[in-house]
């Protein structure tokens, strides 16, 4: 057996070694970072006062914590995530555009996710080797390592997994509440409130409700606020989104500036067309409601039936062939 030759102590001295050897590490990235940083936002404003204000925006993020200890674990993922993928870019199209699907918007937020999924690659083992010595009977050797395999593997397919889930979620969410937005901009536009404008006020009238697509029309309307062409804001949008409902309002804004349409005539249009195809869709989840309920009602609900209809009558007939008086 592998682990019953071996002395307990030495395996939790080792342990406890590459412990502290992980946390070494990661307080020397961290001061190195902080002295970087240090160091640039100096230079900066020796350069020019005015660039003082680089100081309290150095640090953006969606996930960096209030301050103390919880601060100081933020940056000591981000610092893990950047040395341990050093080939991939956080300025990368494809990976900002999975965490913003998801909700997630920073700078440093792919790096903490990163060096979250690094951080638990290596802790489930470790806990694990830990938990068998202290607590459970000794296992073989292969049977360890089969183990801490499969743990490893876990704990990089998890945060996956759950970035997926928020990512579907957030989704949902948005479907839910897009035929509220929808109404809300067929009146502001109908009002005689410009396209730009009505995103805005559509975006402070669904905070409340729904927060995701509100944040979405946010987000839109600071990007025509900022210069960007109406074109290139609504693409953005339907990116963000990955919606099928939304990339169809798109498509709609689209035509309107390409062929000189009335805005409010279309989107007039798409609302009815799109409450018709709301309808039809409810339809057809109705309609496969008696085919869904086809499996449970054969497996559970009839044998229950049987038993309690035909049961009285087996104990009878039963008591009666054993009895005839």
């Amino acid at each position: 057996m592998f682990l019953s030759d071996m002395n307990v102590p030495l395996l939790l001295s080792a342990m406890a070694f590459l412990v502290m050897c992980l946390l070494g590490i990661g307080i020397q990235i961290y001061i190195r970072g902080l002295r970087y940083r240090r160091a640039m936002i100096e230079k900066i404003g020796a350069a020019d006062d005015e660039w003082a204000v680089i100081e309290k925006d150095a640090q953006p993020s969606t996930l960096s914590g209030t301050g103390g200890s919880g601060n100081f674990f933020v940056k000591f993922l981000s610092a893990i995530g950047v040395r341990t993928n050093p080939g991939r870019s956080t300025d990368d199209a494809d990976i900002k555009l999975k965490f913003l699907r998801a909700g997630l918007r920073g700078k440093n937020v792919p790096t903490i996710f990163w060096g979250i999924k690094f951080l638990l690659a290596v802790s489930l083992p470790i806990v694990f080797i830990i938990a068998v010595v202290l607590f459970f009977q000794p296992m073989s050797s292969k049977a360890l390592m089969m183990v801490a395999i499969f743990l490893s593997l876990l704990g990089l397919f998890l945060p996956d997994l759950w970035l997926r889930m928020k990512t579907s979620k957030r989704k949902d969410r948005i479907v839910k509440g897009f035929p509220d937005a929808l109404d809300l901009l067929v009146v502001c536009v109908e009002a005689g409130i410009g396209l730009d404008a009505a995103t805005h006020r559509v975006g402070e009238e669904l905070e409340l409700t729904h927060p995701e697509l509100s944040q979405e029309f946010r987000v839109l309307n600071l990007e025509l606020r900022a210069g960007k062409a109406r074109h290139a804001a609504l693409k953005n949008l339907a990116e963000r989104t990955d919606v099928d409902d939304v990339r169809s309002l798109v498509t709609v804004l689209f035509q309107t500036d390409r062929f000189g349409t009335s805005v409010a005539q279309a989107l007039r249009v798409f609302a009815d067309s799109f409450r018709t195809a709301r309808y039809q869709r409810a339809e057809e989840a109705a309609a496969k409601i008696a085919t869904k309920l086809l499996f449970p009602l054969v497996l559970f609900i009839f044998p229950s039936m049987f038993g309690v209809i035909l049961g009285p009558i087996v104990i009878t007939i039963y008591r009666t062939m054993i009895n005839p008086s």
